[in-house]
């Protein structure tokens, strides 16, 4: 999640040659596609489209990759990775309950890129950038520049880990963690591997599903190398995200002893049936990754047209439970602000 302008978007002369999928990952994160013309006409969407993206656009920019957007159907408005990623005018809409801080994370911060919400464990802000970003996301309003630390500040925000023994996992998040370089990675990875209470080190990312060559042999070495248990967890909502390229990146993470997990958003018009949800428990399993949760939409500012009721929320869930074995079953929760953990619904 790079820091948004709202800045008059300007068309560009012509069409931005496409990217090899080949490059470097660094490469294909710099080259994202970021603006909302572009993103219509590669996929051949109908100029009526472009207004409303550029709306959306200017409340929270667009960032799609190009190995993501191979993934889309052309000339589909609703496919269901273009809604994850396609601004619209809804995104103006004022929604009673929606703000831009839906989980008070700002009451939980006490260091810069750090936040405490629950025993045990500790979220680290570990870049402010994304790969992709996604139309409903709870941290589209997020504060980053004010949680990017230099390294001596991280020194400082750890020094909360070391002084608390209750701690025992570390979280990278962001953004996503995965956006920051492998240097950076690794130096802090090390300092937290050298916490003697801090036994697993977690790892939000969606960057192994829009940009799978990000798990390369650097990233493998410094992650294979430490200590603490490893757990990478997934963002994917559909079962056309996972392609082969995607599969063997699981593969190889795997390989260097990372459990993998998968943690979903139920979105109107992307995943909200039963027949949509089996295929992206199997797919995921055929990849190396249990489903883990399927969270309600967060109710952040500008998200509002993604809802699900979460009694229909309910129904598709126990509809899930009657085509999926119990191993391939997401829990369906809630976030609610000053609980201990994640609610169940």
């Amino acid at each position: 999640m790079i820091t948004r302008s709202s800045a008059l978007l300007q068309r560009p002369d012509r069409e931005a040659r496409p990217l090899p999928l080949q490059a470097r990952w660094q490469t294909q994160l710099a080259r994202a596609i970021r603006d909302p013309h572009e993103l219509c006409r590669r996929l051949g969407l109908d100029e009526a489209f472009w207004p409303g993206a550029e709306r959306g656009h200017a409340l929270f920019e667009v960032r799609v990759p190009e190995a993501y957007l191979a993934r889309i159907r052309p000339g589909d408005p609703s496919d269901p990775l273009l809604r994850q990623v396609l601004p619209l005018a809804e995104e103006a809409l004022v929604a009673p309950g929606y703000v831009a801080d839906p989980l008070e994370e700002a009451e939980h911060a006490p260091a810069p890129g750090l936040i405490h919400k629950y025993p045990g464990r500790v979220l680290l802000i570990a870049s402010p950038a994304c790969a992709v970003n996604c139309r409903y996301c709870f941290r589209r309003h997020f504060p980053y520049e004010e949680n990017a630390p230099s390294r001596a500040q991280w020194e400082t925000t750890l020094d909360h880990l070391r002084d608390d023994a209750t701690l025992h996992e570390a979280i990278l998040s962001g953004g996503d963690p995965l956006a920051a370089s492998d240097r950076q990675l690794a130096w802090l990875v090390e300092r937290l591997a050298a916490i003697p209470h801090l036994r697993r080190l977690r790892i939000h990312t969606r960057l192994p599903v829009v940009i799978p060559d990000r798990i390369d042999d650097v990233l493998l070495g410094w992650l294979g190398a430490t200590r603490l248990q490893k757990v990478m967890v997934l963002h994917i909502n559909h079962a056309n995200e996972i392609d082969e390229a995607v599969i063997a990146a699981c593969r190889r993470l795997s390989a260097a002893g990372v459990t993998l997990l998968n943690q979903s958003v139920l979105l109107r018009g992307v995943n909200d049936g039963i027949a949509p949800l089996a295929a992206l428990s199997e797919r995921l399993f055929e990849a190396g990754i249990l489903p883990y949760y399927l969270h309600v939409l967060d109710p952040v500012a500008g998200a509002a047209h993604f809802d699900v009721a979460d009694d229909e929320a309910r129904e598709l869930v126990a509809g899930l439970r009657e085509v999926l074995p119990g191993f391939l079953m997401p829990r369906l929760v809630r976030e609610i602000p000053g609980e201990a953990s994640k609610t169940p619904l």
